[in-house]
């Protein structure tokens, strides 16, 4: 893996700053293909910050918990309408653990307890300077202490919790349903882990 020694920042320069800010880079580099560097090359940068995800599995009805929300940036290329794993921007200082627990109670109702990490990834690395830490999120019935929750209305979310019982959500796994490479990834996990949120065998 080349070293960020081999990395020279000539200029940064945020060219817009609205909720998200949108970064001009000027940088050279040492190639990896072969021996010598790119110099000067200029990219954008989407500053957006990191998120936290999570599936959420009711491991007592063995339900996958997801949700369903309008994402306008969807919308020209379809379905607008989008299945999504919770999820929601980190705080600066925030735990990405805390973070997900904070968006599954606002989006879904749940207070989620003990989360398992599966992985941390760049969801557009050309582009986007956003990490995303995807968690699993066991809960039961019990955990439901907001069934009206949909999402922060101040920010005009508006959020259905939509369910499958698992075979039914890794067989639209399997089929290609899905859209959100949250869903997509936490679902391929899960998939690797066939006792969670079943019975121990007797």
């Amino acid at each position: 893996m080349a070293d960020k020694q081999n990395v020279t920042i000539h200029s940064s320069r945020t060219a817009y700053k609205g909720r998200y800010a949108i970064d001009e880079v000027d940088f050279s580099f040492d190639r990896v293909s072969r021996p010598g560097r790119i110099e000067h090359a200029r990219r954008e940068i989407f500053q957006r910050g990191d998120s936290a995800a999570a599936l959420l599995h009711d491991v007592e009805r063995d339900v996958v918990i997801v949700t369903e929300q309008f994402r306008l940036p969807t919308y020209a290329h379809g379905p607008g309408y989008l299945l999504e794993a919770a999820a929601g921007s980190i705080d600066e200082g925030e735990d990405p653990a805390d973070c997900v627990r904070r968006e599954l109670l606002e989006e879904t109702g749940y207070k989620a307890g003990k989360l398992t990490r599966i992985c941390a990834y760049y969801s557009s690395p050309g582009a986007s300077s956003e990490k995303v830490f995807l968690y699993y999120a066991p809960v039961r019935p019990a955990d439901l202490v907001d069934p009206a929750a949909s999402g922060v209305e101040a920010d005009n979310e508006d959020i259905r919790r939509v369910e499958f019982p698992r075979e039914e959500f890794l067989d639209k796994l399997s089929y290609g349903d899905f859209e959100d490479g949250k869903i997509i990834v936490a679902g391929l996990w899960l998939k690797t882990q066939p006792r969670k949120g079943k019975p121990a065998a007797r």
